[in-house]
């Protein structure tokens, strides 16, 4: 179906999509599409909005239509794709400065000729046999009867005679690939040449094999009246001393088989050069093409008219898609989402395009846009701006000025944001890079589980499918605390992450150990996991509760040792089975009375509402297998530690959910406060995620947050950094570790007083002082190269303006960008 399964009946899938609490009311069938635009205006990034009126619709896939809407024109502005991390993309052009770095610079194109002047002297030496020693490999390697006596190396026969000509090209030889080497000819022929577009780079290779042929064969170019390179005739001359005669070249069809290897070993090269082949197979396949009969000439396409489609033969889809982005019926929205389903493959996409055009595989949630945006997104780049990269000696020339952008490519590796309260990290980092993975879900590219801070919700309540609100009894849904999962070991371990996993006394794996053994028997009795009221119960040796359960598997031998071995651990030395109750104390007040189960809303297999709950349980395990939005309001009140715990139950949750296979979308997990959240194990996972594509962004007042045997590991496990103003220097130092340190090239300079040892010398330096009042003195300039940090500590802590920041970045491809300072209201 159109849906994927995520629009079917509800509970006929194994994981069905939760609904947001207040769906839009939506028709039971897909109603016809109607000329008239729909309610959702285009909304494209960086596009200013469309026109009051009605466009005109010009003819659909023709070349050259003209882009009468925003988003029209938001799709046809080009996107470097081949730009550094980090940069925005969106009608990004390389700057001046990065474009003159690819000039040769004047030492490099002296060095080109004088390589050549040596190699004219050199030869001309050694035609006049000027050059000592010129003859001793010759004599060395030929026998003496070759020779006269007496003399260097005149030839007394035919061999002697050929051997001079051999020698002779084998020089020649010799000089051109050494000079060539030494003047890097192939490096600047490479830049001239190689770097132009077709048809001038094969028309500049064929010039120069031209040229090439008129200095080996100069007869054969009428006008040309230079003397041939040592190159036929060396050759010619050693088939004969190999033949020991010239009886061979007597036959004509080897003669002529012999000057066409000669002109294709001088040719090759330049084809390479010129790029030869491929350009005649590119050439022949358009030929091909067009002789074919109802195939149409190819034409360069804008983005709008969905060349990617029409090359494929998709026509209709496309002529339908770009009827409606042209009339400004689609948003950018609409063509991303549209273009991700191509990417995928859709075995159905020309029947769903063709019946329901730009509304094609809406989100389950009937969205088609945000109410509201605060920030600058290029859905087709998968990029949202936060700010400017800023100019400066040490920052790389792309950067100078180019917007800073953020994306999965990025976020995949993880980001760990550090700045104190006030410094704007929710405000330019946390707020924007949610609202764009909120977007980027409407397209089914992202599924996105954001934790706020208490009393300050991420983005509005519209934005979200589903919102859980922990200690609010107005809250719709209810957070399952076992993540849907059936098995009682994986369960007991993401519970014993979130309830004991910052704490060095107990073992977490004895902790998952003393759950599961509880777990276990109950499910095997109930058909699910137990409320954490009850778990509590059962933890703290509640002596009712033991026995109920024990009664219960008394068929069961297996889970009857299971719970035996349990309650003689209860009480031991070492039995984490106190602190764990002590945990989920933090979670059994009034105020959450209603959660985690404890007015029946955790029941059935994989923590389905039992009938008659309060709340419905939502499963963070629907994430994997839905683009949902989904955000998670901690409690306020007091219960700070509730929240910390609550934000590591999610974590948990998230690094187990987003293992399972099958899943294409991208997983991300954004903490507006990850305080508490950190742990061993938690680094651990972060390290995995991006190979289960998926990331989670953190962000922390102070690393002090963070258990201090933590922070090598932290710094480790994630690809992106970013410190913004106001840091400590003991946050960073941090930072300046992790950034390691980078060569540079510094200049001192030392001023030297000169004593003259003339006495009219003397004169005059005493004059010159006594006009200036300074001493002559004599500069010693010293350049070398040192090692210095790329951010010290002090830097970080003083030198960061405030609404600025230093962001380092890692894609998933492992490209690197360098800790450059970040304009975040730019």
């Amino acid at each position: 179906m159109d849906s994927d399964g995520t629009q079917d009946a509800r509970g006929t899938h194994a994981n069905p999509v939760p609904r947001p609490a207040a769906p839009p009311e939506r028709p039971a069938t897909t109603p016809p599409r109607m000329p008239a635009p729909p309610a959702v205006p285009p909304r494209p990034g960086d596009a200013p909005p469309p026109p009051a009126g009605k466009p005109s619709v010009p003819h659909a896939g023709g070349p050259g239509a003209p882009a009468s809407s925003a988003v029209a024109a938001w799709l046809n502005e080009p996107r470097a794709a081949t730009a550094k991390p980090g940069i925005w993309r969106f009608g990004y052009r390389l700057p001046k400065a990065a474009r003159t770095t690819e000039r040769l610079a004047p030492v490099t194109v002296l060095g080109l000729f004088i390589p050549f002047v040596v190699a004219l002297v050199l030869w001309s030496l050694w035609r006049r046999g000027g050059l000592p020693y010129q003859f001793a490999p010759l004599r060395l390697f030929t026998p003496d009867d070759w020779w006269w006596g007496g003399t260097i190396a005149s030839p007394k026969n035919m061999e002697g005679a050929e051997a001079r000509v051999v020698y002779d090209g084998v020089f020649f030889a010799l000089l051109v690939l050494a000079m060539g080497r030494l003047g890097a000819w192939p490096d600047a022929v490479r830049h001239f040449v190689g770097r132009r577009p077709q048809p001038a780079r094969a028309l500049l290779g064929l010039l120069g094999a031209l040229v090439a042929l008129s200095f080996v064969f100069p007869t054969a170019f009428p006008g040309v009246g230079w003397d041939a390179l040592p190159v036929v005739d060396p050759l010619f001359s050693l088939v004969a001393l190999i033949a020991g005669g010239y009886e061979l070249f007597a036959d004509r069809l080897f003669t002529n088989l012999l000057y066409t290897v000669i002109t294709l070993l001088v040719v090759w090269p330049f084809a390479l050069v010129g790029g030869w082949w491929p350009y005649l197979k590119e050439r022949l396949a358009a030929r091909r093409a067009a002789a074919e009969p109802g195939t149409p000439a190819p034409v360069e396409r804008p983005r709008a008219e969905w060349p990617e489609l029409r090359d494929a033969g998709q026509h209709e889809a496309a002529d339908v898609l770009t009827a409606d982005v042209t009339a400004g019926r689609m948003n950018d929205v609409d063509c991303a989402r549209v273009a991700h389903a191509w990417a995928a493959g859709r075995p159905d996409f020309r029947e769903t395009v063709l019946r329901q055009a730009g509304a094609a595989w809406t989100h389950p949630s009937g969205s088609r846009d945000l109410p509201r945006r605060t920030g600058r997104h290029d859905l087709l780049a998968h990029q949202v701006r936060i700010g400017r990269w800023v100019a400066g000696e040490r920052v790389p020339a792309a950067y100078h000025d180019a917007g800073a952008a953020l994306g999965p490519d990025v976020l995949g590796t993880s980001l760990l944001a550090v700045g104190p309260s006030g410094s704007g990290k929710t405000r330019t980092l946390v707020e924007p890079v949610t609202e764009a993975l909120a977007l980027q879900a409407l397209t089914g590219a992202c599924a996105l589980v954001a934790v706020s801070s208490a009393g300050s919700p991420l983005g509005s309540d519209s934005a979200f499918d589903v919102i859980v609100r922990i200690g609010d009894p107005s809250s719709v849904h209810d957070l399952d605390p076992y993540a849907g999962c059936d098995d009682p070991d994986e369960a007991a371990a993401v519970l014993a992450e979130a309830l004991v996993g910052d704490l060095d006394t107990v073992n977490a794996q004895s902790a998952a150990t003393a759950l599961a053994q509880l777990l276990g028997p109950y499910r095997a009795v109930h058909g699910r996991f137990p409320p954490l009221p009850v778990l509590r119960e059962l933890l703290e040796g509640e002596p009712t509760a033991l026995s109920a359960l024990r009664e219960a598997v008394a068929g069961d031998e297996v889970m009857r040792r299971e719970l035996d071995a349990r309650v003689r651990q209860a009480g031991a030395p070492g039995d984490p089975g106190r602190a764990l109750a002590d945990r989920l104390a933090l979670l059994n007040r009034p105020a959450f009375a209603d959660f985690f189960g404890g007015n029946g809303g955790i029941g059935g297999s994989g923590g389905r509402p039992d009938s008659g709950a309060a709340h419905r349980a939502f499963s963070l395990r629907s994430v994997a297998h839905h683009p949902l939005r989904v955000r998670v309001d901690l409690p306020e009140r007091g219960h700070e530690e509730a929240g910390r715990l609550i934000t590591r139950l999610v974590l948990a949750q998230f690094h187990t959910v987003v293992r399972d296979a099958g899943r294409t979308h991208f997983a991300a997990l954004v903490l507006d406060d990850a305080t508490g959240a950190v742990t061993a194990g938690s680094v651990r996972r972060i390290q995995r995620l991006r190979s289960q594509n998926a990331g989670v962004l953190l962000s922390l007042r102070t690393v002090a947050d963070v258990p201090e045997s933590l922070h090598g590991p932290l710094y480790g496990a994630v690809g992106c950094r970013m410190a913004f103003s106001g840091i400590t220097t003991w946050d960073g130092s941090r930072f300046a570790q992790t950034w390691g340190t980078e060569w540079v090239e510094t200049t001192e300079v030392a001023k030297h007083t000169v004593f003259a040892d003339q006495p009219m010398t003397r004169a005059l330096h005493a004059l010159r002082k006594l006009v200036t009042g300074r001493a002559v003195t004599t500069d010693a300039v010293t350049v070398r190269e040192v090692e210095r940090e790329r951010w010290s500590a002090s830097q970080l802590a003083h030198e960061v303006p405030p609404g600025h920041a230093v962001l380092s970045l890692t894609t998933v491809r492992g490209e690197h960008a360098p800790p450059l300072l970040v304009d975040l209201r730019g």
